[in-house]
């Protein structure tokens, strides 16, 4: 029997992307997933819908639950947490994967651009956590892993986009209030980041299209690195603003070549990392 057999992870935005690929990494080895994500329905620019994704789950070895659930609206994260645990008893783990970006400066920001990240981003991750903490609480391996970037204070990383940067990093505010308001329950919480840019839809069609897709790694790189993160002791392995480089190095893995999209490829460094 393997670590994941039988334990449930609570994963935002697991239709697709990175989301998708931690799902199944942990899925090959026997998890249970709440898919909770709002695409119900295939969309033009965007491959998978939680049904979709949730069948590829099972196909890899695992169980889920394909819930409807836009973290916007706190009753659909209410309504998609119980129906997780009537499933599949409890919750051992939330990956606060979903999240809105928008990489524009303040004249160019809206207040609908600034409300959708901060309600996805900040608020989304804060009530997604709240309403899985009961359940973590019986959790002997419990863990919140939040996908923001460690915290650096320079100028450079605000100037440009500061709406979405102030949203990514309050992420990872949470993650760390988290880490030392939990830690007498025995719940882990983290913050984990990318080195490089990682191929999803949001590269393609947002950030720098099949150019910057092509100098990028796959999602995969992040899914291993949280396989390593959720086996840790939820008493010890807290409180860390990581980077999957860093991960992958404590697990023994050093050589990152075949995350390349193109080997040998120059790969392009993520937004805040120097």
């Amino acid at each position: 029997m393997t670590f994941f057999k039988n334990k449930t992870y609570f994963i935002s935005g697991a239709s697709r992307g990175i989301g998708k690929a931690i799902a199944l990494k942990l899925a090959a080895e026997g998890a249970n997933i709440i898919v909770a994500a709002k695409s119900v329905a295939a969309h033009p620019k965007l491959e998978g819908t939680i049904y979709t994704a949730a069948a590829e789950i099972v196909q890899a070895g695992g169980q889920a639950i394909a819930v409807p659930c836009d973290i916007r609206d706190e009753s659909m994260i209410i309504e998609a947490v119980a129906q997780g645990v009537a499933r599949f008893g409890g919750i051992d783990g939330v990956i606060n994967n979903a999240s809105a970006i928008s990489l524009s400066n303040t004249e160019q920001t809206p207040a609908k651009k600034f409300d959708l990240m901060h309600e996805i981003n900040v608020r989304g991750t804060y009530l997604v956590t709240q309403h899985c903490l009961p359940y973590l609480k019986q959790s002997s391996s419990a863990h919140i892993l939040t996908l923001s970037p460690p915290l650096d204070m320079k100028p450079k990383w605000f100037r440009h986009s500061v709406a979405y940067t102030i949203s990514k990093y309050n992420m990872s505010m949470l993650a760390m209030g988290w880490a030392a308001e939990f830690k007498n329950y025995g719940i882990a919480a983290n913050s984990l980041w990318p080195m490089t840019t990682i191929a999803t839809a949001a590269v393609n069609n947002l950030l720098g299209g099949s150019e910057m897709m092509a100098h990028s790694r796959t999602p995969d790189i992040l899914a291993d690195a949280i396989h390593f993160i959720l086996q840790q002791d939820p008493k010890a392995y807290t409180g860390q603003q990581l980077l999957d480089e860093q991960v992958l190095a404590q697990a023994g893995i050093t050589d990152l070549e075949s995350y390349a999209v193109t080997p040998g490829a120059t790969l392009q460094k993520d937004l805040f990392i120097d």
